[in-house]
């Protein structure tokens, strides 16, 4: 066995060991990273929380390539169409809730 691509028979590529190291290190520095955000406390609660949510995209992404080996060939096409519906449904339902409860307080509180 070597230190290429495994595939499976259906032609799906499993990673590499290397590269399996790779994502965790940097999944590991991205952890680390948004933790220190917040326990120096030296950024404002805005900076904090968008840093924390810039950082938090950018592991989504490193998790997506290192670890569920999607990519942009045209063997994956099916599983990024399907990984992009899951994405758009999840802003739908996130959305959809912050605006029911933005309506749902400024209702409540009109007096």
């Amino acid at each position: 066995m070597s230190n290429a691509h495994i595939h499976t028979a259906e032609g799906e590529s499993h990673g590499t060991f290397a590269s399996y190291i790779v994502g965790f290190i940097l999944a590991a520095i991205l952890t680390v990273a948004a933790f220190a955000a917040v326990m120096m406390h030296q950024l404002s609660p805005v900076a904090t929380v968008a840093i924390i949510a810039a950082l938090a995209a950018i592991q989504v992404f490193v998790h997506v390539v290192f670890f569920l080996h999607m990519n942009g060939s045209s063997s994956q096409t099916w599983n990024t169409v399907s990984f992009l519906f899951a994405i758009m449904c999840l802003i739908f339902f996130i959305g959809g809730t912050i605006f029911i409860m933005h309506d749902v307080a400024v209702n409540m509180m009109s007096r």
